[in-house]
């Protein structure tokens, strides 16, 4: 029954933010609160990798190794969120107590939506708790209350609330079908699943257009990506990290989930719509990365592109699905790391322009380092962590025989990379202006940025036998 409490933690943790007193008993609320989801998610995966799934609430709450890689994700972005906006709200709210406890209040009912997502067992139940992440986080795009927050604000309501409900009429035709070919059947996941085959094809093939297209505007995949570098460059940099690292994955989930159900289609080419998409994704993104100025904006597309890598290797088939759910872990880490540093030089320089942010080598070594670290690993360099799970991409898709669309994938990539070099390297390198003086950083944004760099290196050297475990059972799951 423990893992039923993943979501309850952080609900605990918001009503306890809401009480009139000072911030300090919501901050320690909402790091404990992430803490032991996270020491939660850690064992069920233990439970998972002996026995294969754990289900406390048959046909309500479960998980299985696809569900608890996502949750173990998920409660390790939610801890360094927490420890950063230590510091960082609070600087950010300028003593307004008030505000920073309904931002504290916000964060764990959106940490709530997200981890409710990999639990649930039936679809319908899912998509609303997709829903909730948006309602959920909305407030939070729009935290700083400038024009440009709100106006990213309600852009992302719309636009993805539209996508949900063009998605919403995908499950309902799979629920539809299900029933019509296993009458009283629990509407679940397992269910959808087993009895794919029996479903009427044109059925299978109108729901999954429905779903990749409604789901897809969430997840940001071209051309429904428009909403996503607003609103993951106007919100608090804590919230970036969750809404690129992890909240897009939450809803990629979504569409991986049903890939059983897809591959059940008959002579329906559901690995080159998904190939298709993926590279359409990291072409546009690499370009745009040529030309940005905004450094926010910048990771932002950076994280439409990695989305389009996953989707791709996706659809390179089981080798390729064991190297894009790899590619959704080291991503998560890397652009959570990314978004943090990017916070950091946010708060020495008071903008997000790229061109009015030079030397910050000289102005802050620690700033400068992180951000050129969280550079280089979004970007795929060794020894960092993205760079082998796209080396494992390149690999499958050879071995696969889609030999011109990896070299394809790996220019668009080189592209990209050149894309975020360029801009990091101005800010990095050259002469501080002479009013740029060194400047302090809260210890919790320095914690926690430390903090995240450790598993973007560790997993570019090392592979732990758990995760490894986790991946194989979740690739088998996605690609039978």
């Amino acid at each position: 029954m423990m893992l039923v409490l993943v979501p309850l933690l952080p609900i605990a943790a918001a009503l306890l933010s809401l009480l009139p007193v000072k911030p300090a008993l919501a901050r320690i609320a909402t790091l404990a609160a992430s803490l032991a989801a996270l020491a939660i998610a850690l064992w069920t995966a233990q439970e998972v990798e002996v026995s294969g799934n754990v289900t406390p609430l048959t046909q309500w709450i479960g998980a299985d190794a696809l569900s608890v890689l996502l949750l173990l994700l998920q409660a390790v972005l939610a801890v360094t969120a927490a420890l950063y906006s230590w510091g960082y709200i609070a600087r950010e709210t300028e003593g307004d107590e008030t505000r920073e406890r309904r931002y504290y209040f916000d964060l764990n009912l959106f940490v709530t939506s997200l981890f409710l997502v990999p639990i649930l067992l039936q679809p319908a139940l899912t998509w609303v708790a997709v829903e909730l992440t948006t309602l959920l986080s909305v407030f939070l795009v729009g935290f700083n209350r400038t024009a440009e927050g709100l106006e990213a604000a309600w852009k992302y309501a719309i636009l993805t609330i539209m996508g949900a409900t063009v998605a919403v009429l995908g499950i309902l035709l799979l629920l539809h079908g299900l029933q019509g070919v296993s009458p009283g059947a629990p509407e679940t996941w397992a269910s959808l699943a087993g009895t794919a085959n029996r479903m009427s094809p044109d059925l299978l093939r109108l729901a999954f257009v429905l779903v990749l297209v409604g789901f897809g505007t969430k997840v940001g995949l071209f051309p429904l990506h428009t909403w996503l570098p607003d609103a993951h460059s106007q919100a608090p940099s804590p919230i970036c990290a969750l809404l690129s690292g992890v909240e897009v994955s939450t809803v990629l989930y979504v569409i991986l989930r049903l890939m059983p159900v897809w591959n059940a289609i008959p002579q329906f080419p559901v690995h080159d719509w998904l190939i298709a998409f993926g590279l359409m994704s990291v072409g546009v993104a690499a370009f745009l990365l040529l030309q940005v100025h905004d450094f926010k904006r910048m990771l932002a597309y950076s994280t439409v592109e990695h989305m389009g890598i996953i989707v791709t290797a996706v659809g390179f088939g089981q080798a390729g699905s064991y190297a894009g759910l790899y590619q959704i872990v080291t991503h998560g880490l890397a652009k959570s790391l990314a978004f943090y540093a990017a916070g950091a030089v946010l708060l020495i320089y008071q903008t997000r322009n790229i061109a009015d942010v030079r030397g910050l080598l000289r102005t802050s070594p620690f700033a400068a380092a992180a951000l050129l670290a969280a550079a280089l690993a979004i970007a795929g360099v060794p020894p960092f962590a993205v760079f082998l799970s796209e080396f494992s991409i390149f690999r499958s898709g050879l071995l696969a025989g889609y030999g011109w669309i990896v070299a394809l994938l790996a220019l668009l990539i080189a592209i990209a990379f050149i894309g975020v070099m360029l801009q990091v390297g101005r800010m990095v390198f050259g002469d501080a202006t002479a009013d740029q003086t060194p400047r302090r950083l809260p210890a919790s944004v320095v914690g926690a940025i430390s903090l995240s760099l450790l598993p973007v290196l560790v997993l570019g050297l090392y592979t732990p036998p758990l995760l490894h475990r986790l991946l194989t059972l979740a690739s088998l799951a996605i690609s039978r």
